[in-house]
């Protein structure tokens, strides 16, 4: 397991940590339906939905590592689900 601000920042869905973390504390992120904090664990098999800048996400995640090369940060989910906002 590993905590959600840091899974968001390895797996680059969101670039910075610092970000993620504002997303997880404004209510945007939800796991298993759930509302997320930042430090709440995700594993393989838990589903991720985020709401950030024009964009709503739906995500299986099925690994969580420690650290991820840029080119393997794909492979650790799955992207059931992207809605662009319309601003």
């Amino acid at each position: 397991m590993v905590r959600l601000d840091k899974f968001l920042k390895i797996s680059r869905i969101i670039k910075r940590r610092t970000l993620a973390k504002e997303v997880c504390d404004s209510g945007r992120a939800k796991v298993n339906e759930r509302l997320a904090k930042p430090g709440t664990d995700v594993k393989p098999g838990d589903i991720l939905d985020l709401d950030f800048g024009a964009k709503r996400i739906k995500v299986e995640i099925l690994d969580t590592p420690e650290n991820v090369r840029a080119y393997q940060a794909k492979e650790i989910y799955k992207v059931l689900e992207e809605i662009r906002i319309i601003q």
